[in-house]
């Protein structure tokens, strides 16, 4: 392997290298901000792109990559530290949690190519789903509608409709239910 090699030139960043630039700089100063309150950081993500729907609740520390590859529907929460890592599209469903610390990964790269080629695919959370404190999920997984995913989980599959996944990797442990 020749990592000397490496070129993602033909990665598209979905933004001129300019307003990626100012991202950065303003995510730092409000989207990763200690100071508390959601609105703010709302706004700045729907002003550089994002698709942000009604009641949508983000909490400091919060990182988002390409805020232009996001979209969460209405009612959604979004934990203190949590990593959006979106160099492909991140779909959030409407009442969704996203707890504390969650990692949501959509790049990886070739490990069978001696140019270690960047690899990218869509994240996709169903309504009505729980992405747990310091959970991980991987490239190109999709959780169903109504599906956990328990604390410190690392979701390397897709994670049915309704029912409970935890471990490393996660596996599905029960149906959930949810009383009324």
């Amino acid at each position: 392997m020749r990592l000397r090699d490496f070129d993602n030139s033909d990665f598209f960043r979905g933004a001129h290298a300019f307003l990626e630039s100012l991202w950065i700089a303003v995510q730092f100063l409000v989207l990763r901000s200690p100071i508390p309150g959601s609105f703010q950081r709302v706004v700045c993500l729907r002003i550089f792109g994002a698709d942000i729907g009604r009641g949508v609740v983000i909490k400091p520390g919060v990182k988002i990559k390409f805020p232009w590859k996001l979209s969460i529907g209405d009612y959604t929460w979004i934990g203190e530290g949590a990593w959006i890592d979106n160099l492909a599209k991140v779909s959030v469903g409407s009442n969704c949690c996203i707890s504390q610390g969650a990692y949501l990964c959509t790049g990886s790269h070739d490990w069978s190519s001696s140019r270690f080629d960047l690899i990218t695919k869509q994240i996709t959370l169903n309504d009505k789903c729980w992405i747990g404190a310091k959970s991980t999920l991987s490239p190109g997984v999709e959780i169903g509608e109504g599906a956990v995913v328990a604390l410190g989980s690392v979701m390397l599959t897709d994670a049915d409709p309704w029912f409970v996944y935890s471990g490393a990797p996660a596996v599905r442990r029960k149906q959930r239910v949810v009383l009324e």
